[in-house]
């Protein structure tokens, strides 16, 4: 008997592909019986994937603590079949921007960190799953933009374990068990592809609380046949199916104009700095013209948030930068400004940054005011249809659940 348990834990902790780790499964309607795994044993299974896979290290560095920090990470599949989920992230990143920028934690405004990955695309190398990281967790909102509109389609081996593990094991996680953390994988493979078991993925995901939410593009049913439903269960999540090939270009609104006009506005209060300042004020140009390729109420969206405290851009703007205490007029390399403040004394750029806030703050008190009549608007709109679920839609509905759970509000 002794050698009977023995030989049944060495079983447990060298699982090959995706061989069942439960002695129980997950019914249809999502109720888990799942027996509870230790959390050491999943690491002893992900450092034997690691020992093949680079992509299934962990990083050293650790997210600090913070309780008002929400983090998702999106795991898109980018095969051939899969143009319209692209296009739906592309024209609805904003909307669910805006739709964060409303939570609250204990009454104070949230962070919101994104992180973005692409997998089942046979572009990417096979050493790594055909996964890869495009963007890891982020503040920047315009990197992530420009990372969603350069994705591309190609092939498709479509291993749902591996970049749930990947993500698992790549990214900064917060420590605390107040912030939110969730993961939304979309595809339309069958959830166990691969060698990299996607119980053991789930299972790690929801004992570091993380909340695994899948999204199966096709039938609702053929989802759940390919284990997608099961996938989100097993990892604490919800299970959706959507309509990938939907347009989801927005609704047009009486406000939209006025917005694109305080976007321009807002935009000439952003000073660049440093090394790559032009560069990264030329993106900030970059993603509101690719918001707009996509229709007006895209770009109406995005002239939304940054009337946010989400929308930042200490990384290259003298506002933000000398605002979040980055950095002092003092401290600056004066031939990394730009030309309308080389020569001026550091009273004199002090004051100019100064109007330059001033002047934000009131169009970012504009840009908030109009965009609350655009939602009621667009809210007044939807309700009229009966449109069928894309992969915004989802994540909107997912995230006012997941964040109750974790005692944010919305203000």
């Amino acid at each position: 008997m002794k050698k009977r348990l023995i030989s049944l834990l060495l079983a447990t902790t060298v699982l090959p592909g995706n061989a069942i780790l439960e002695a129980k499964s997950v019914t249809e309607a999502g109720r888990s019986e799942v027996q509870p795994l230790r959390d050491q044993s999943l690491k002893k299974i992900f450092a034997n994937y690691a020992q093949k896979y680079d992509n299934l290290r962990p990083v050293k560095e650790r997210c600090p603590s913070d309780y008002k920090l929400v983090q998702l990470a999106l795991l898109l599949d980018t095969s051939n079949s899969m143009d319209g989920l692209i296009n739906q992230a592309k024209s609805q990143l904003w909307r669910i921007v805006n739709e964060v920028s409303r939570m609250r934690k204990r009454g104070e405004p949230i962070r919101l960190q994104v992180a973005l990955y692409e997998y089942g695309n046979n572009g990417l190398s096979p050493r790594t799953g055909y996964i890869r990281q495009v963007v890891p967790f982020t503040e920047d909102l315009d990197r992530l933009s420009e990372a969603l509109f350069s994705l591309t389609t190609n092939g498709g081996s479509e291993y749902c374990g591996h970049v749930i593990g990947s993500s698992l094991n790549q990214l900064r996680w917060n420590t605390s068990h107040d912030g939110l953390k969730l993961i939304y994988i979309a595809g339309n493979e069958p959830f166990d592809q691969g060698e990299v078991s996607y119980e053991a993925a789930c299972r790690w995901a929801a004992e570091r609380d993380v909340a695994v939410n899948t999204i199966y593009c096709g039938d609702y049913y053929a989802g759940v046949q390919g284990l997608w439903k099961r996938g989100a269960a097993i990892g604490g999540g919800s299970y959706f199916s959507i309509d990938s090939d939907r347009s989801t270009r927005g609704i047009v609104t009486p406000y939209d104009d006025d917005l694109m006009r305080l976007n321009s506005r807002i935009n000439d209060t952003y000073v660049p700095y440093g090394a790559q300042g032009k560069e990264l004020k030329a993106r900030q140009s970059m993603q509101d013209r690719n918001a707009a390729a996509v229709s007006a109420p895209v770009a109406a969206e995005r002239a939304a948030s940054k009337g946010s405290s989400l929308y930042k851009a200490s990384g290259w703007d003298l506002v933000d930068a000398i605002d979040n205490k980055r950095v002092t007029v003092e401290g600056l390399k004066k031939e990394s400004l730009p030309d309308e403040l080389k020569g001026k004394s550091d009273k004199e750029i002090g004051r100019y940054v100064q109007r330059k806030k001033e002047e934000r703050e009131n169009l970012k008190s504009q840009i908030s005011a109009l965009s609350k009549k655009r939602d009621a608007y667009v809210q007044a709109k939807e309700r009229e249809t009966a449109d069928s679920k894309s992969l915004g839609t989802v994540i909107l509905e997912n995230l006012r659940t997941q964040a109750a759970k974790k005692n944010f509000s919305y203000k």
